[in-house]
């Protein structure tokens, strides 16, 4: 009976040491998982995107004796989320043709935009957009073979979409913008042109 007495607390606090290691080893598990899905969930909820890439600018100048032409050039735009589906954006873009109305004479175009955008609904990994950004442009002399370079108001309405590859990064395979500017042409004073832009790149997400 001595014996008997003796070993059941031993066995006793075996099976209640045996109980804590399974508590403490499920409530670790539980944080795991919960950081983890944290930590996914704030990767989802990115609140910065960097877009970086190429962009074709179709110039469609207002006077009759000027035709259309195109630069090519790049672009960047960085979107701050305030929910998930409104962001403010700044655009940045740099353009040229180094043959414009075939004279050999170097046209240039740098754009400064910002504005709002609206993000759609996703649908899998395709994440839509759409925005309306105003600001300004700087274009040389040589771009509606002008005397002087000039500033002019500029534009962008438009949107596109994102193909979301992982929590840090997308492709954009495509953004179209109508694009219209008020630069002077020739001697007729400042016009509208109702130009086209087309952009690819990278977006990075933080």
């Amino acid at each position: 009976m001595r014996n008997r007495a003796a070993v059941t607390p031993v066995s006793e606090k075996l099976n209640l040491i045996g109980a804590f290691m399974k508590w403490k080893l499920l409530v670790s598990f539980l944080a795991c998982a919960a950081f983890f899905a944290s930590n996914a969930r704030a990767q989802d909820d990115a609140k910065i995107d960097i877009f970086a890439g190429y962009s074709y600018l179709r110039e469609n100048p207002s006077s009759n004796t000027i035709g259309s032409y195109g630069l090519n050039g790049g672009s960047a735009s960085i979107a701050y989320h305030f929910t998930p589906w409104l962001s403010a954006v700044a655009d940045f873009g740099g353009y040229t043709n180094s043959n414009v109305f075939n004279t050999g004479s170097n046209g240039t175009e740098s754009t400064y935009l910002f504005g709002p955008r609206v993000s759609l609904h996703h649908i899998w990994r395709v994440h839509p957009f759409a925005q309306a950004l105003f600001g300004a442009a700087h274009g040389n002399a040589n771009l509606f073979d002008t005397t002087n370079s000039h500033n002019a108001f500029a534009a962008s309405v438009g949107g596109g979409f994102d193909f979301r590859i992982s929590h840090h990064w997308s492709l954009r395979p495509l953004q179209v913008d109508y694009f219209p500017t008020r630069f002077p042409e020739l001697a007729a004073g400042r016009q509208t042109q109702n130009n086209l832009r087309a952009s690819t790149g990278i977006v990075f997400h933080f």
